[in-house]
């Protein structure tokens, strides 16, 4: 059987001041009709711009694509003239993108964006019949009120409903061939398993073949026939889904495999920390106690983002706090530190009321309570090279007497979180995002605090970086005695850097737990949506995952609504949100 997609011995490089960077050498594969084919690997391994080239979306220059083929359906694209491409993207292969909000027109209505493309590439399609297909598309895809929908723009939608929109965007013209670009990354575990069944389900209904490129191998194992493994621009291995999975013998292949955190594994023992001698080991070192945190949306809205909660976390330990985007998770970190002001409730650090400190104490109080922040890139000001980055704490609290002993303590924190001293004198853009995260650590630790939010540290980092961030901030806590709280949507993460977990929903707690309780033996039907959704690194286990539709997913989230719930021991340790009884008199 001819492929409908077949690549030979593709080379595209990148031209920078007569430099040459060869982002892909040599790669060749191929593409059969109806099937999915899984490109895996890390930040720069080339699966982009493999992808780019197909549909030809690389801007030249700075990109040439030097040699190679690329035959779709019998036709070389290489040589195919502009107008000739512009015919066959959007009719005969789409894209999804990663990120949906730079992808779609926010000056342009989500129903124009459809019917645009469906007039442009199907011929005797009149208006009327376009809207009236692009509305069932919506509903297809699982967006509801879609004749409202059809009339709003990308802004009123959410990340996974904007996610939704463009595959129903790929898919308006029932293309032979989908390309879909890292589709789950920045979407929580829960939507990104709808986004995944969607696709699924898209395909058997248009029998539609796919590329899927991503770093996410548990979402291979369930999603794809056969795998690519990229590295450094070339292609390491290659085979079956369950070749790879079960004989892989590449080092890296191997390594991306091992560096997945395993959920069904018991967590490792961890060595005490050194708790420092004036911290009580008994007693909380934080208490979060009623916590409220409400936002005025005008007209009489207000967004209860923290609604009531309250917790505790002992000196040297690492709570958990999980949820998906919206659950109120990074609120409840900001609203502890003071980045935002709580509307209601306590927070006790050592004691201390921090929400009672005047501002000059506040300062005070940050030498003991930092933040490691989501986006590396983001929260590292660009014009600043790493040295002032990481020594302005130290000027800020009068930590160092002068230039030489800065410099020295910026080296010193360099090297503990793993970089070397010669990188203080560089800037932001000249790292990779996990050396980024890691001056971000260092930035948090000049102060030597005792308590850390990290809020979302790993989201932004490919796997194996993730697993070396996860294994610097355990060495770090086991040395200094630091407590975290640490904040996420992986639950596979933070199963093994948590001692116990609290499991956020609709600004409530819903469940907390010992880890390996709370993933043993969850009780709130939330908290087992979150497990089940999370994609096993194992074929076999992953095909045997009932596929839901998305109106029961939707149904099943009735359950969780919680205005009228407490928080319930269980079990000693183990809470569950559950129902108030109101004793009639």
């Amino acid at each position: 059987m001819e492929p409908l997609l077949k690549i030979e011995n593709l080379q595209v490089s990148f031209m920078s001041r007569e430099k040459e960077f060869e982002a892909v050498k040599g790669v060749s594969f191929t593409v059969n009709k109806g099937e999915t084919l899984g490109i895996v690997g890390e930040s720069g391994s080339g699966k982009s711009v493999t992808a780019r080239s197909i549909m030809r979306l690389l801007p030249s220059p700075p990109s040439l694509l030097k040699d190679g083929e690329i035959m779709f359906l019998g036709k070389d694209l290489v040589n195919a003239s502009d107008q000739e491409m512009e015919a066959i993207r959007g009719k005969d292969i789409s894209m999804i993108f990663q990120d949906p909000m730079t992808s779609l027109n926010p000056t342009m209505r989500i129903g124009q964006q459809l019917t645009e493309t469906m007039l442009k590439h199907t011929k005797g399609l009149g208006k009327t019949q376009a809207k009236a297909e692009a509305i069932e598309l919506l509903r297809l895809v699982g967006i509801p009120k879609p004749e409202v929908r059809f009339a709003q723009y990308p802004h009123e939608f959410s990340g996974g409903m904007r996610q939704r929109a463009m595959i129903a965007i790929a898919l308006a013209c029932r293309p032979k061939l989908l390309i879909a670009d890292e589709p789950t990354t920045a979407l929580d575990v829960t939507i990104q398993a709808q986004i995944l069944n969607l696709m699924k389900h898209m395909q058997e209904k248009f029998g539609t073949a796919i590329i899927l490129i991503t770093h996410d191998l548990g979402v291979v194992a369930g999603m794809c026939d056969r795998v690519v493994v990229m590295k450094d621009g070339e292609i390491v291995e290659k085979g079956t889904t369950e070749e790879i999975f079960e004989h892989a013998t590449h080092p890296y292949t191997l390594r991306l495999l091992n560096a997945l955190p395993k959920l069904h594994e018991k967590k490792k023992a961890k060595p005490a920390p050194r708790i420092s001698e004036e911290i009580n080991a008994k007693e909380p070192l934080l208490e979060v106690k009623a916590l409220k945190q409400h936002f005025d949306l005008g007209k009489g809205q207000v967004l209860k983002a923290v609604d009531d909660i309250s917790f505790f976390i002992k000196p040297g330990e690492t709570l958990g706090l999980v949820g998906e985007s919206g659950s109120g998770k990074s609120t409840t970190g900001r609203a502890i530190l003071r980045l935002n002001e709580p509307t209601a409730g306590e927070v006790l650090y050592q004691g201390i009321p921090v929400n009672q400190l005047t501002a000059k104490e506040m300062k005070m109080m940050r030498r003991h309570m930092q933040m490691i922040f989501q986006d590396p890139y983001a929260s590292l000001n660009p014009r600043y090279k790493v040295i002032d980055i990481i020594g302005q704490a130290l000027d800020i609290h009068k930590l160092v007497k002068n230039k030489q002993e800065r410099r020295k303590r910026v080296e010193e924190l360099l090297e503990m979180v793993g970089l070397e001293k010669e990188h203080a004198m560089r800037y932001p853009h000249e790292f990779s995002g996990g050396q980024r995260q890691r001056i971000g650590i260092a930035r948090a630790l000049a102060v030597e605090p005792k308590f850390i939010v990290c809020d979302e540290p790993l989201s932004a980092l490919d796997v194996s970086i993730q697993a070396q961030i996860v294994k610097l901030l355990e060495d770090l806590q086991q040395k200094l005695g630091l407590t975290y709280l640490f904040i996420a949507h992986d639950l596979s993460m933070v199963k093994h850097i948590s001692d116990r977990v609290a499991v956020m929903f609709g600004g409530k707690i819903v469940e907390l737990a010992e880890s390996e309780e709370l993933y043993a033996n969850p009780q709130h039907p939330y908290t087992k949506s979150l497990l089940a959704a999370i994609p096993i690194p194992d074929p076999a286990i992953e095909r045997q995952k009932k596929r839901e539709t998305l109106s029961a997913q939707e149904e099943r989230r009735e359950e969780y609504q919680l205005d009228n719930a407490e928080l319930v021991e269980v079990t000693p340790g183990h809470w569950v949100a559950q129902p108030k009884v109101t004793v009639g008199i």
